[in-house]
């Protein structure tokens, strides 16, 4: 496989403005070759899902099974329910008139094309964070310029090499290079930008684009909750917790970032994790081939920091880390206070989970709401009562109860975040519409032009009574309607011939 090369800089700002003239040639918006794009997609995606899981193995050590569940099954499924539903999607919508006036006109909103977007990338799931957000924007019609993330260096260089041989490259064209490439790109007039990523550089994306006016998706995270109520049924919920928050080695934007348990249940928890661990792992998880790796020595630096500052006896599980291989052992810390000035100021985003010992659910629900709104929450409870209860009282961009992690595969739910999590959605027919504009569109007619007189200086009392009537319309009582009907006929017939009321 070759080195990741980055895309010479003084290539970029052409690359914008050809991508700008293709769209005004209006190639995209064909709705069959739209289609077919997507179909070139869905190739790609079955044609190289082996280099792509070697590829992903070697960025993150990830199994073929993360890879298929996580990477590419979303991608090709997206792009079916996409081509299955684009005529409708596409299809203009008429809306019903309000204003009397209008009654004879037709008024229905165009699905347009945004136009020249930007989407930039994320390296945990380098394939589907990246190609996700691009199945929408072909679908919408768009020209689309690509930039994966450069961290998962082995992904990018294969994305560059070989997805322009399935998509046109006159209207979708992939770029590489780090934070040099990408400010110069930021600095260009782009018509909507999609990234994801963390917040820090979300505000930078942000500014950015408010210097064009640019609309944004931000596809951020933030520390995402699991709630594990008193009615739980624990051995389940620590299943599927634990599959959850080391899914991709915890590098996941809506992994469970802490625990929230009540006192007496924070033993029997731990103990529960304990067996799971050694399921799912074995007793030396670095030797399994289900467990993945850190992306990066900086990013096993940060994590390993977050350690540095507990005891070992804080560190109920794991803690056993490897440098030279970017092992960080599944771990558990416990117990944490939800206010500590390390591990509780910032996403975890790797293989360390602490728990929170809370009184009652009251308790857990006043720690996630002393914080930002996350991008997802998960509570484990098998009481509606109880689980509703924390919905009502809380707020983030998405809500999993009994489960992790499975609402991001479910196609048919917009993702997205909340406030600093992120802004917008996307996901089947949320990822056609953030892409699209809704040009509102009213087409007259040029006959009736005594009625629309109404509506012509000079202004006079008859044409007052009878533009109040096509706004307001008729009113309650019959009585009233048979007066009004009566009046509207008397003034129109004197407008008619020229002789209204000052």
């Amino acid at each position: 496989m070759s080195a990741l090369v980055y895309t010479p800089k003084e290539d970029l700002i052409p690359i914008v403005n050809n991508l700008r003239q293709q769209f005004n040639t209006g190639i995209t918006k064909n709705i069959t070759f739209r289609k077919q794009q997507l179909k070139n997609l869905i190739r790609f995606a079955e044609e190289n899902s082996e280099a792509i899981e070697a590829a992903l193995w070697k960025d993150l050590r990830k199994h073929k099974m993360e890879c298929g569940v996580g990477e590419i099954s979303p991608i090709v499924d997206d792009c079916h329910f996409l081509i299955k539903n684009l005529d409708k999607f596409s299809s203009p919508t008429y809306t019903k008139k309000r204003f009397l006036m209008n009654a004879a006109d037709k008024t229905y909103i165009r699905k347009e094309a945004k136009g020249v977007v930007l989407v930039i990338g994320a390296w945990n799931y380098p394939i589907n964070l990246l190609l996700m957000p691009v199945v929408g924007a072909i679908a919408a019609g768009n020209c689309v310029l690509i930039k994966p993330s450069e961290v998962s260096q082995h992904t990018a260089e294969l994305i560059a090499r070989v997805l322009p041989k399935y998509l046109d490259e006159r209207v979708y064209t992939v770029v590489n290079g780090g934070v040099d490439e990408t400010t110069i790109l930021l600095e260009q007039k782009f018509d909507h930008i999609f990234y994801t990523g963390n917040g820090m550089v979300g505000k930078i994306v942000m500014t950015a684009a408010a210097k064009h006016l640019t609309p944004v998706t931000l596809e951020l995270g933030g520390k995402s909750p699991a709630i594990i109520a008193p009615d739980a049924d624990l051995a389940v919920s620590v299943n599927r917790l634990i599959w959850g928050k080391f899914f991709n080695n915890g590098q996941t934007c809506v992994a469970p970032d802490y625990v929230l348990i009540t006192k007496d249940r924070v033993e029997p928890f731990i103990e529960a994790v304990r067996k799971t661990l050694i399921e799912y792992y074995g007793d030396e998880p670095q030797k399994s081939g289900s467990y993945g790796r850190i992306v990066s020595n900086r990013q096993f630096d940060r994590l390993k920091g977050l350690l540095d500052h507990f005891d070992q006896k804080s560190i109920v599980i794991g803690g056993q880390t490897d440098r030279d291989d970017l092992f960080i052992a599944p771990t558990i810390i416990s117990p944490v206070s939800p206010n500590d000035a390390h591990i509780m100021q910032q996403e975890i985003f790797g293989p360390i989970l602490p728990i929170i010992p809370v009184e009652d659910m009251d308790e857990a629900i006043e720690v996630v709401n002393t914080r930002d709104h996350p991008l997802a929450m998960y509570i484990f409870s098998s009481k509606a009562s109880t689980y509703n209860k924390i919905l009502d009282r809380t707020s983030s961009g998405g809500v999993l109860v009994n489960d992790t992690l499975m609402h991001l595969q479910e196609l048919s739910l917009p993702f997205g975040g909340v406030g600093p999590s992120g802004t917008g959605g996307y996901h089947g027919k949320a990822s056609f519409d953030i892409f699209t504009h809704e040009r509102s569109t009213m087409v007259k007619s040029a006959a009736m032009e005594s009625l629309n007189s109404t509506r012509y200086p000079p202004y006079t009392n008859d044409k007052y009574k009878l533009l109040s009537f096509m706004v307001y319309g008729f009113p309650a009582s019959i009585g009233a309607k048979i007066k009004t009907f009566f009046a509207v006929l008397v003034v129109s017939y004197r407008i008619f011939l020229g002789k209204e009321s000052e």
